[in-house]
């Protein structure tokens, strides 16, 4: 009687783990735990495969999950909610949690889904890349390395960036530079969102020894479906730079002007590209401009290809260094999901 009690436990135990359903278009069927949706690709954990599902969100017709979900829709509604099955093919049913209200919506509406009950792994996520270059021709040596993590909670995500690109060859000097981002975004209702950030960057060609920009803001989504989303903002940003040769610190306060646009529905493709401008409040007539293109194409079992560019422009560096520096990279790499 108590074996039979154990595995009447077990079974529940197995159902409720697996409660989320997904029915595609061709009418297959898929039951399991829903990961995430974002970028239009859904990430479902089952119990008969040992890696996880990945499909194209527009293939699904009829989703159903017993747990809560975060919820963002392209009006901009972004909600703590129950997914139900609609009568209606390419419908669903949201059942606020903290209002108790059930809205039925298209699914091509929902722009991201992520689990409410998730541990902290779950909610990570990070990739790697490298790339190495070495060529008997001025015994020339070449390092790039991309280091890249997420984490997501329920109106909230930070990211982190680490990257250095580093050569040395016979009858030159050595070139070095080095970029980090620490970023916070907090979300908004209306798709607004306040966005928060520390960023540095060492760099030989323009004679920064280290420069650190803080930045605080307040942008918007002005697109943002399952093909591809388009986010702006503005802020305040304190500049304090190092150069080398020199003891003195430089500061000064800047006004920053930010576009985000990122495209993902090409394929295995996706897009990525960051502009910032950033007037000086304080310096007369000084300008900066940041600008970061990221192209990457998805290979099997999470490993990718990467090509990169970064671009820099200061129309009023130091005396004796470069206005401006670029970097191209094609590196290889692997995402944990």
């Amino acid at each position: 009687m108590k074996n039979n009690d154990v595995k009447i436990k077990e079974l529940k135990i197995i159902h409720e783990q697996w409660t989320d359903t997904l029915v595609l278009k061709n009418n297959d069927v898929i039951i399991g735990k829903i990961k995430s949706m974002n970028k239009g690709v859904l990430q479902i954990e089952t119990d008969y495969s040992k890696s996880d599902f990945k499909l194209e969100w527009k293939e699904v017709k009829f989703i159903s999950s017993s747990r809560t979900h975060i919820i963002n829709l392209t009006s901009g509604v972004l909600v703590n909610g129950i997914l139900s099955k609609s009568k209606t093919p390419n419908k669903c049913e949201i059942k606020n949690v903290e209002t108790q209200i059930t809205t039925e919506v298209n699914l091509r509406d929902i722009v991201y889904i992520k689990p409410v009950d998730d541990s902290f792994w779950d909610r990570l996520d990070a990739s790697f890349d490298v790339g190495i270059k070495l060529t008997k021709a001025e015994n020339l040596q070449q390092l790039t390395i991309n280091v890249n993590l997420g984490y997501t909670a329920k109106r909230w995500f930070a990211t982190g960036m680490y990257k250095q690109i580093q050569s040395i060859q016979d009858n030159s000097e050595p070139i070095r530079r080095i970029d980090t981002d620490l970023s916070y975004v907090h979300l908004l209702p209306k798709d607004f969102f306040i966005p928060l950030s520390v960023t540095t960057l060492s760099n030989t060609e323009q004679d920064i020894q280290l420069r650190i920009l803080s930045k605080a803001g307040y942008g918007k989504y002005i697109l943002r479906d399952n093909k591809k989303y388009w986010g702006v903002a503005t802020g305040l940003s304190f500049n304090h730079e190092r150069y080398f040769n020199s003891s003195e610190a430089y500061k000064s306060l800047e006004l920053y002007l930010g576009t985000d646009f990122n495209l993902y529905d090409i394929g295995d493709f996706s897009i990525q590209s960051k502009v910032n401008v950033f007037p000086s409040i304080t310096e007369s007539k000084r300008v900066r401009t940041d600008f970061n293109l990221d192209t990457k194409y998805d290979l099997p079992l999470d490993f990718f290809i990467k090509l990169s560019f970064v671009y820099n422009y200061d129309n009023k560096p130091k005396n004796g260094a470069a206005k401006d520096d670029y970097v191209f990279q094609t590196t290889f790499g692997w995402k944990l999901d």
